[in-house]
């Protein structure tokens, strides 16, 4: 077996199990209840489980298969615009409101592909902005506000 080879199983693994690990400690924090009434801390304790769960075994079909291609060339401009997007939704969702702070992650987050174009960002954008829509406000009736504080007139 050899472990260079199975570079790629082994981090991802460990990704899985250091997320996972990080959701059960904070659930822990918060009240767990029981799978009827479940508390706030439930679904987080539960996820992370699942993702422990995951992460070992990837690392485990990482060391047993022993057999892989290398990590090769990181692809920094997806993980410079994917983390600017989060931190652009972070930081806008209560100032421009649910809809252009969608838009605007979603725009950003499509420009991580080299292969897309600005019509095809923009297709995303709209796409993904309204399914989300649809999903958090209409079907889940969440009261997230569809404009913010900056926006209003």
């Amino acid at each position: 077996m050899e472990i260079g080879k199975a570079r790629r199983d082994l981090l991802a693994g460990a990704i899985f199990v250091a997320f996972g690990v990080a959701f059960v400690s904070i659930s822990l924090t918060y009240e767990i209840g029981t799978p009827v009434r479940m508390g706030s801390g439930y679904f987080p304790l539960v996820m992370g489980g699942i993702l422990v769960l995951l992460g070992v075994l990837i690392v485990g079909k990482g060391l047993l298969a022993g057999s892989g291609e290398p990590i090769g060339i990181w692809p920094w401009r997806a993980i410079v615009l994917i983390t600017v997007a989060v931190l652009l939704f972070g930081l806008t969702v209560r100032g421009l409101g649910l809809v252009p702070a969608l838009a605007v992650t979603a725009l950003v987050s499509a420009f991580a592909s080299p292969r897309v174009g600005v019509v095809q960002a923009v297709v995303i954008a709209v796409g993904l902005t309204a399914l989300c829509i649809v999903i958090f406000v209409f079907a889940l009736q969440l009261r997230l506000d569809p404009f913010g504080a900056w926006l209003r007139f």
